[in-house]
């Protein structure tokens, strides 16, 4: 009897685990109610973004519902004293209506207002807030960069937030914050949202960032998701840059003429940013890009743009863009280039283009042109290319599937360091670079200190599993099928299972219930 109790027990056990992995567990995503998004005389989605001399010039942009027809914003050096703001002064907003009405999905009239400060002094802290004179929002704060060429500084740099960015671009970019409370900026590589014009999605992504985006400036591009067709009506007119784009972004306009706001370069004192449009006339970007960078004296050059020139994903290459921007950042030695799109990480470098060997003695391992980076901080995930970035001019080092990422870089002199952290802040990539005297970066590489390389197979699955005994059941039903999609479903509390099944060209989609009973078949 004893004896038939403990192996009672242990195989309850021994089969617990299994049937807690074979679970059916269905995920509930918010609902918002219809107004949820609506503006009102409080200023609301208060962002910073820094203007094209970032030591004396900030500006920031708000949102408030049409009623609101004139609105201020108030600047004063802060200090450690809670009136700090006797010091300071008051400022009259841009304000431009934006009546989406008529947009596709995105319905609202809003007044947006924008100031843009001048005259800053450098490496200060300043304390700011914005209103209509009556509805303030709270004092928030932010520093100015430093005119000191060898004054070390930091920023974030991010790939697609784009979906479920309430949901979970929230705890990646809070992390992001945690990591590093005193960057300069953050960098944003395109498709921070999923549909151009929809003011539901915008409005997750100033909720999810919450004060980070007030006291962090905001850098960002325009991604393809940031493109899409006004309305039906206009289709003719082709996909245009988001509604919202310009209206709640302040950014510099020094780019390229007819690509205000989504090309244009930023001046640290001894590091030039420069920030392209992917989705757009990539040859007159590439006229003017080669331009600036003539002109360039600074020591260290990164650009960011939303289309990577090495895809992290599979059947993504952009050879195209590739054959056009990538000679000009051989030529005038980028140092670093911030992409995303692929929803996956993959960095690697770029052969410089020397000889095997320098003056030196640093060996071409010890050398590197161009560093790539393609990141993901969304919730949505794309598989990795399992070849790499075999067959072009660049070696992928480090790569993950199914991990959300943002990426710390540090800046001294002659010293760039990049970490990459995962949204529970563990550290998943690092490598550092030494400018040379010759131009050429020294490169370290840091990954063998780190954990090994994440994948959809080593995590928790991002596709929704089908437990076993459906699986072979389903097999069982359609000789020759292989299961290539699983979709859990609730609908009034009853779980179903939408499945799609394929045996060569052929392809079904069947719909089931937990015991494997088939619903529908088409």
């Amino acid at each position: 009897m004893k004896n038939t109790i403990l192996l009672f027990l242990l195989s309850f056990l021994i089969l617990k685990p299994e049937s807690k992995a074979q679970e059916v567990r269905v995920y509930k995503a918010p609902k918002f109610q219809a107004d949820w998004t609506k503006p009102g005389i409080h200023p609301d989605r208060i962002v910073l973004n820094p203007g094209p001399d970032p030591t004396s010039q900030m500006a920031v942009t708000w949102r408030t519902s049409p009623e609101v027809t004139v609105a201020y914003a108030e600047i004063a050096p802060a200090t450690a004293a809670p009136k700090f703001w006797r010091n300071g002064k008051t400022l009259l907003a841009k304000t431009t209506v934006l009546d989406g009405t008529e947009i596709v999905n995105a319905g609202l009239i809003s007044a947006n207002h924008s100031v843009k400060f001048a005259g800053l002094e450098p490496n200060t802290i300043y304390g700011y807030r914005v209103g209509d004179g009556e509805h303030w929002s709270e004092w928030f704060q932010f520093k100015t960069a430093s005119d000191e060429k060898s004054a070390p500084f930091s920023f974030l740099y991010v790939g697609d937030a784009q979906n479920y960015v309430l949901e979970l671009w929230s705890r990646l970019i809070r992390e992001g914050y945690r990591q590093a409370p005193n960057a300069d900026f953050i960098i944003h590589a395109g498709d921070l949202i999923n549909t151009a014009h929809r003011e539901q999605d915008w409005h997750e992504w100033f909720t999810a960032g919450g004060f980070i985006h007030s006291m962090l400036p905001t850098i960002a591009v325009p991604g393809n998701h940031e493109y899409n067709y006004l309305s039906e009506a206009k289709r003719d007119e082709g996909r245009q840059l988001s509604a919202q784009w310009k209206p709640q972004f302040t950014l510099p306009e020094n780019g390229p003429e007819g690509l205000a706001e989504t090309a244009y370069f930023i001046d640290y004192p001894d590091v030039k940013m420069i920030f392209l449009d992917s989705n757009r006339d990539h040859e007159k970007q590439a006229e003017w890009l080669r331009k600036i960078l003539a002109e360039n004296d600074k020591k260290w050059t990164i650009v960011s743009y939303h289309h990577p020139l090495f895809s992290a994903s599979a059947g993504r290459d952009n050879d195209e863009l590739r054959a056009i921007w990538k000679p000009i950042f051989d030529e005038y030695k980028v140092d670093l280039a911030l992409q995303g799109h692929d929803h996956s990480y993959a960095r690697g470098r770029a052969n410089p283009g020397e000889n095997d060997n320098v003056m030196d003695g640093m060996n071409m391992r010890d050398q590197t042109g161009t560093v790539y980076v393609v990141s993901v901080s969304g919730g949505k995930m794309y598989g990795l290319n399992p070849n790499g970035w075999e067959g072009t001019e660049a070696v992928r080092d480090r790569a993950a599937e199914n991990t959300q990422l943002v990426q710390v870089i540090s800046i001294e002199n002659n010293t760039l360091k990049f970490e990459s952290f995962t949204a529970i802040g563990e550290l998943y990539d690092a490598f550092i670079l030494e400018k040379q005297s010759n131009g050429i970066n020294q490169f370290t590489e840091l990954k063998q200190e780190l954990g090994p390389e994440y994948r959809f197979d080593n995590t928790i699955p991002y596709e929704d599993p089908l437990p076993q005994e459906l699986k072979r059941k389903i097999e069982n039903d359609f000789p020759g099928f292989e299961v290539t999609r699983v979709n859990y479903r609730e609908n009034d509390g009853v779980i179903s299972i939408a499945i799609r099944i394929e045996k060569g060209e052929e392809e079904k989609n069947i719909i089931i219930d937990l015991k494997g009973n088939i619903l529908s078949e088409n």
